[in-house]
């Protein structure tokens, strides 16, 4: 009886133990993940992705789905009211969706306008229809702190951040910093509202709430505030409620370098001879926009034998500013311009070794170094908004210096 039962408790083990091994052994099947686009979950679908390209036209890619003509009318007809067709654009994606069981059968057609919006052509039905549907965008606040290393493009880059806060940057500070001037080691920190499609696609600047600058050891603040209401923009100011915009731009363009200063005498490249040079020199690839650094009439727009295509503006009785050497000039004799407008494109035209501008400053009629003028300001800030600047701007300042101290360990 002993034995029986010890036999009988040896086998119930190993009962057990084969069982356990299956329940190792047993495979584990990993779930779907389930994925969701354009309203859809696109597990249900045999799903194709392209771009519209030279010729494409909708009823042709619906017949290369096997839509014959006839049908291709019906459609294009009931759809008609919601989907201009002739607004298909080369480059655009679209996405095919098919039956899984038969991959031959299109049922939907999807159709990206642009990064936030998309049209969708239901054909399941009889009767085909079409909507366009918006992505939802959500602005997301956070505070940018760096050091420049190379060009303020390529540091606001390296912080995770895209070329629209640099153009905003560069705009905001237009008058006030000389960003061909920018030396390795300074630095900067921002508030910034930027924009997200579904959370996740980064789709630009909302808005900027402060700045601060720190070059050649003096920090240059910067917070929106607008003085009218109604106003389309807000200016810009800084700590102490003084307009950061002056009547000029410090240079004619947004970024590049300076190659050659205004001098009585400089060893001419193309002539090669000494002679002064009236002007400053940015070097930048032929095509980019010159702007005008102050608003005015243009007087002068033509062609000389050493200037080239050039522009000359007239902003006041005292000032007048000329931009030399274009490939293209944009604007006419007696033209008002506003300043930033563009006026030209950057060349090599007249006596130039290479594409450069070169911008020539008059003050009541002398040719000046533009880069040592002390330039008039914008229209300053009434007294009876100080008060409510004061008290929008002290808690933003706060906040940015708090992020700024810590990050750079003032």
């Amino acid at each position: 009886m002993k034995y029986f039962t010890a036999i009988l408790l040896i086998l119930t083990l190993i009962a057990c133990n084969k069982e356990e091994e299956q329940k190792i052994k047993k495979p584990v099947v990993a779930k779907e993940k389930v994925v969701k686009e354009f309203g859809f979950i696109l597990n249900d679908f045999k799903v194709e992705h392209d771009t519209i390209k030279s010729g494409d036209t909708f009823g042709g890619l619906l017949q290369e789905q096997g839509y014959d003509v006839a049908q291709v009318h019906n459609i294009t007809q009931a759809i008609r009211d919601s989907f201009n067709l002739r607004d298909i654009r080369i480059g655009k994606p679209y996405t095919l969706l098919k039956n899984k069981k038969n991959p031959n059968n299109l049922e939907v057609f999807v159709y990206q306008a642009d990064r936030l919006s998309y049209y969708v052509v239901d054909l399941r039905d009889s009767i085909a229809k079409a909507y366009k549907k918006t992505r939802p965008l959500s602005i997301k606040r956070r505070v940018i702190a760096a050091t420049i290393e190379g060009s303020l493009a390529e540091t606001i880059n390296k912080a995770g951040a895209g070329p629209a806060l640099t153009h905003e940057l560069s705009e905001i500070y237009a008058w006030s910093i000389d960003f061909f001037k920018l030396q390795k080691g300074d630095k900067f920190a921002v508030t910034v509202n930027e924009r997200f499609i579904s959370d996740t696609v980064y789709a630009g600047v909302e808005s900027i709430e402060a700045a601060v600058f720190e070059t050649k050891g003096e920090k240059k603040y910067a917070f929106p505030f607008k003085q009218n209401p109604d106003a389309k923009r807000a200016d810009y100011y800084d700590d102490e409620g003084k307009v950061l915009k002056s009547m000029f731009l410090k240079a004619p363009l947004k970024f590049s370098r300076i190659t050659s200063r205004f001098s009585p005498k400089r060893f001419h490249p193309v002539q090669k001879r000494w002679k002064a040079h009236n002007g400053t020199d940015y070097a930048a690839p032929t095509g980019t926009p010159i702007m005008t650094t102050a608003t005015g009439t243009v007087i002068e727009a033509g062609y000389s034998s050493g200037n080239g295509n050039y522009v000359k503006v007239r902003h006041n009785g005292t000032y007048t500013t000329q931009y030399l050497h274009m490939s293209k000039i944009k604007v006419r004799r007696g033209q008002h311009v506003q300043q930033g407008d563009v006026i030209g494109l950057v060349g090599s035209t007249g006596l130039a070794t290479g594409p450069h501008v070169c911008y020539r400053f008059w003050k009541n009629g002398v040719q000046v170094d533009a880069l040592k003028q002390r330039l008039p300001s914008s229209l300053p800030m009434e007294a009876k908004y100080k008060p409510q600047f004061m008290a929008q701007m002290e808690p933003l300042k706060k906040e940015l210096d708090s992020i700024y101290n810590i990050t750079f360990k003032n």
